[in-house]
């Protein structure tokens, strides 16, 4: 079941929201200060991919994590979560769309702070 919902996330605009991630992710990679949020970036791809069977855990929760998390909030996180929570409201009010909303709103809660998290099978 999940196989078969991560291709149908995947072509219905899974990808676009992937590549998105890792095309950001390379820049932030380019520009020395983007460094220590390139694997962040990466992970949302990974995550934004194929959704459908994983979870996100917190690996680190350290301070400078918490640093870097606070800064991504103020500088992108609360636009992104609030980009996510927009497309799942319409996803949720249709039944079908209900699965797509969660990922949606596990994605939207990624966005807010990814520095220190893992994306982990189920």
């Amino acid at each position: 079941m999940n196989l078969l919902l991560n291709i149908l996330w995947f072509i219905f605009g899974g990808w676009i929201s992937g590549t998105l991630w890792i095309l950001a992710g390379i820049i932030l990679a380019v520009t020395i200060i983007g460094l220590p949020w390139t694997p962040a970036a990466f992970r949302l791809a990974s995550f934004s991919y194929w959704p459908f069977g994983r979870i996100v855990v917190d690996r680190d929760v350290g301070v400078p994590s918490g640093c870097l998390n606070i800064l991504w909030f103020v500088l992108a996180g609360w636009w992104l979560a609030l980009h996510h929570i927009i497309l799942a409201v319409p996803l949720a009010i249709s039944l079908i769309g209900i699965p797509f909303a969660w990922q949606h709103v596990k994605l939207a809660v990624l966005s807010l702070t990814p520095v220190g998290k893992a994306v982990v099978e189920v």
